[in-house]
């Protein structure tokens, strides 16, 4: 009988988890992400000089340090979550001219992009953006951009441009709204751009205790000092 007993224990300890296990989980231990970086004001000064000239990227600084990487809704051990990759290994250069931004193009190193598991950091570099063949992604803004009504009081404008995204070799026309900041002689830019990814050729993982949805956002938080 005590064997009976203790069978039967087991079961009801073995159901518990199946059943309870992913709830608890979500309840108590899965957590979203932070969202990714966006402008800050913080510390902002006046913008000074005009905003016409050469653009490059730079390290940034404080709660602007540039950063670009991805944005992301997945089931993870039957818990929604929300994950945010990022990596600081970003170039880029942009040129304005008469207040209209007329050129740019950004540079992400798609392996270095990390969260904050090194399991799907291994999957995402591998069988899914296959970083090895096609190591970089690339935004470059397609058509002039008017940028004559940012503000030059330390504060966020809105501007709106139509480039070309370009993931795991597949080139895509995107629009993107982009919130500017000029301080001092700085600019500083972040933006969230929407991406179905089979649009692009990636396959969203669905690995049986995770599965990651099809659309997400490429996001980017870029600093630009005068080349």
């Amino acid at each position: 009988m005590k064997k009976l007993w203790w069978l039967v224990g087991a079961v009801v300890i073995v159901v518990i988890a199946v059943l309870v296990g992913p709830w608890f989980y979500g309840q108590f231990i899965a957590e979203d992400d932070a969202p990714a970086a966006s402008v800050s004001t913080e510390g902002a000064e006046a913008a000074t000089g005009s905003v016409d000239g050469q653009w490059t990227v730079t390290p940034g600084q404080g709660s602007n340090q540039t950063a670009a990487g991805y944005t992301v809704h997945e089931i993870l051990n039957g818990a929604s979550v929300t994950v945010v990759g990022s990596t600081g290994d970003v170039t880029g250069n942009a040129t304005v001219e008469g207040e209209k931004l007329t050129a740019a193009e950004v540079t992400v190193q798609v392996a270095t992009i990390a969260t904050d598991q090194s399991r799907r950091d291994n999957q995402f570099r591998g069988n899914v953006m296959d970083t090895g063949t096609f190591p970089t992604a690339t935004f470059t803004v397609d058509s002039p951009v008017d940028l004559s009504g940012l503000p030059a009081d330390g504060s966020v404008g809105t501007v709106t441009a139509q480039g070309t995204l370009t993931l795991k070799g597949q080139s895509r026309p995107v629009s993107v709204d982009i919130d500017v900041l000029r301080s001092g002689d700085d600019l500083i830019a972040s933006g969230s751009i929407p991406v179905t990814w089979t649009d692009f050729g990636v396959t969203p993982p669905s690995l049986g205790f995770v599965t990651v949805d099809g659309n997400g956002t490429v996001d980017f938080l870029l600093s630009f000092a005068r080349s």
